[in-house]
């Protein structure tokens, strides 16, 4: 496919451009930023699609164009955040001299508050994604390191109770308090199962069309 698009004689520079070692720091960032944009587009259109012919209204441009948006600012802030994180990370190997963990850290914490600081829908599904899966790996990390005891017995049934448990609190007490899409799928679930006016509407829609409603 390359070589049909590139001279052979650029793609053969290009390549043995690509295997000189000395330019692997910056190639890695450069691929970093492609691996993002793409990563965060293959992520988010799927999603995007089904929210939003799910549960918004509008016309069909309205929602494409929602969409759009939505997978752009996906892949475009997982992108520039790679790019962030992998330079900073070899800029302080080079510092440095060497790889230490605190590195990674420092990297993504500038890169966290550089992309993903600003309070918006994309961002916060991305950011509270992230936190439950840190949350489970600090608490194996604690019981691999012996900081806690490993449990006597299987620990997730529990987990899930007190998950399900609050977040149907704060759905049905505290709604304002859960992220949009979240609320959306949830009054889908839970409070448009309630209301119906006929077998149309019961087993065949969520919801009658206002025409029908009675």
């Amino acid at each position: 496919m390359a070589a049909s698009v590139l001279p052979r004689s650029l793609l053969r520079a290009v390549n043995e451009l690509l295997k000189k070692k000395r330019y692997r720091a910056a190639l890695a960032v450069i691929k970093g930023f492609r691996n993002g944009a793409v990563y965060g587009a293959k992520i988010r259109a799927p999603h995007a699609l089904v929210m939003t012919f799910l549960f918004k209204s509008g016309g069909l441009k309205d929602k494409l164009k929602a969409i759009f948006e939505a997978t752009f600012t996906h892949s475009r802030n997982l992108a520039y955040f790679v790019f962030t994180y992998k330079s900073l990370l070899a800029a302080q190997e080079k510092i440095y001299g060497s790889k230490w963990q605190f590195h990674s850290f420092v990297a993504a914490c500038v890169g966290g508050w550089l992309v993903f600081g600003e309070n918006n829908n994309i961002n916060s599904q991305i950011n509270m994604y992230l936190l439950s899966r840190v949350l489970f790996g600090l608490s194996r990390l604690a019981v691999e390191k012996g900081y806690i005891p490993q449990p006597k017995q299987d620990v997730f049934p529990f987990f899930s109770a007190i998950v399900w448990g609050f977040v149907l609190w704060l759905f049905e007490y505290h709604r304002h308090t859960l992220q949009p899409s979240l609320q959306s799928s949830m009054t889908y679930l839970y409070d448009d199962s309630n209301i119906w006016h006929d077998i149309s509407d019961f087993l065949i829609y969520n919801k009658s069309k206002p025409a029908e409603a009675k």
